[in-house]
């Protein structure tokens, strides 16, 4: 497939094929410079036949009306539509609803009694790195003492990289992606540390997607051990200025050995001056500073949220942040794993994420994510995949994505199981048969 210039009509679904990976690189890497003119036919498509469609429109199915979090009764936003059917015109969703009530179209496809569920937004990545840290894993996982640079590691490949090597890294982890499901994506720079290599690592993702962030205050560079206030300085002036210009969000690592409240404080309010907005690295390896600085500056999401505090939780609740959580990290780490249930029950929003990384969460996929959440933090099935889709999409404030709603984007997947509870029912098979993409099927 040429992402400028779609097939007008689907084919049919292909057999697997190891040497197709470039199509899907592509499609995925024009996410942001096609226009959506030309992302897709003009032509109407019916996919009928759905056993379950997940639309996260309450409206339009069984689910909580008007609500956009689970309650305490435990009803759903699901917006869930048995022996549904789903009309795709261009990039967008037309209709959906009861199979028998479909309008007519240009084309019809049989979902063959399968569910269907929006794409997912992994609105937490950071994808733009070099090399990889797997003595590091094999260790942290044998028991062992390992004294590598953990990060730094990663900063001293990352610097050492052609940008041909950065892309073709990055395409090859959105490639895989994609396959699994992920439809729209964040990313983010930290493993630059200079104003050239953050520069250049944000100019590389937003090739790829609008969602990029500008994460200079990863840790204090290693150039800056010494000084970590001259670091600051950097961080929110000329790096700032060069990275601003690619860049959507502003994030920091507010943690114990990266950024106290102060630092963070000062580099998030030095985005925002520049028309960045906050995402807060948050409470991942102790308690601190940083849910309460993100409820306090609106950052889009406070990402990890595992040691919080009741205030912690309350000012999640009643705020616009979303609690973005990241099973992998705990899994990859073997950490204490996030209360996701005292969040949704005391009415947070809580997003799932990747947090795709070489270090500690280096998988990119998200049904592995939806089948831990629901095994180790006390999430349903409805809450995580509503968690990975709508929820990903409220962490990085779109109301385009996430939804399978008249006029939101035709990003949806086709499942290989009648149910959306099957990718926690049945973790680590690979259930996504196909990946719908701004009304092309590309995977």
């Amino acid at each position: 497939m040429t992402p400028d210039r779609p097939p007008a009509r689907p084919a049919p679904a292909p057999e697997p094929d190891p040497t197709a990976d470039q199509a899907t690189k592509d499609a995925m890497s024009n996410a942001t410079t096609v226009s959506p003119a030309h992302s897709a036919s003009t032509a109407s498509t019916l996919i009928t036949n759905i056993a379950s469609l997940v639309t996260n429109d309450p409206s339009l199915g069984w689910g909580s009306p008007r609500s956009s979090k689970f309650d305490s009764e435990g009803h759903s936003p699901l917006g869930l539509i048995q022996d549904a059917a789903v009309v795709i015109e261009g990039d967008r969703v037309a209709w959906t609803g009861d199979q028998s009530k479909a309008p007519a179209t240009d084309n019809r496809i049989d979902a063959g009694g399968r569910a269907v569920v929006p794409g997912f937004v992994d609105s937490h990545s950071h994808l733009v790195f070099a090399g990889d840290r797997t003595q590091e894993f094999n260790a942290r996982m044998s028991g062992r003492p390992y004294s590598a640079g953990g990060i730094r590691t990663t900063v001293a490949a990352t610097r050492a990289a052609s940008d041909e090597d950065l892309e073709r890294n990055l395409t090859h982890y959105l490639a895989e992606a994609l396959r699994q499901g992920t439809t729209t994506f964040e990313t983010k720079s930290g493993y630059g540390l200079t104003v050239e290599d953050e520069a250049r690592a944000l100019r590389i993702a937003a090739a790829h997607t609008d969602e990029v962030t500008y994460l200079g205050a990863h840790i204090v560079s290693p150039d800056f051990a010494e000084d970590p206030a001259a670091y600051v300085s950097l961080v929110t002036g000329e790096m700032l200025d060069a990275c601003a210009p690619y860049a959507r969000w502003i994030d920091v690592f507010c943690e114990k050995g990266a950024f106290d409240g102060d630092q963070a404080r000062a580099i998030l309010t030095a985005g925002k001056a520049k028309g960045l907005h906050p995402r807060v690295h948050a409470n991942q390896l102790t308690y601190g500073p940083g849910v309460q600085l993100a409820v306090e500056l609106d950052a889009a999401s406070a990402d990890h949220c595992t040691h919080l505090t009741d205030e912690d939780v309350d000012a999640l609740a009643n705020s616009a942040t979303v609690a973005t959580l990241l099973p992998g990290a705990e899994f990859s780490t073997r950490a204490e794993w996030p209360d996701a249930r005292r969040l949704l029950d005391a009415g947070a929003t809580v997003a799932l994420s990747t947090d795709c990384n070489p270090g500690s969460s280096f998988t990119s996929s998200v049904p592995f994510c939806i089948a831990l959440a629901v095994r180790d933090m006390g999430m349903t099935p409805d809450e995580a995949i509503w968690s990975a889709t709508a929820g990903g999409a409220a962490a990085l404030r779109r109301d385009d994505i996430g939804r399978l709603t008249p006029g939101a984007r035709a990003d949806l997947l086709l499942l290989d199981a009648p149910s959306h509870v099957h990718l926690a029912y049945r973790p680590g098979v690979p259930l996504v048969r196909e990946v719908w993409w701004r009304g092309v099927r590309v995977a």
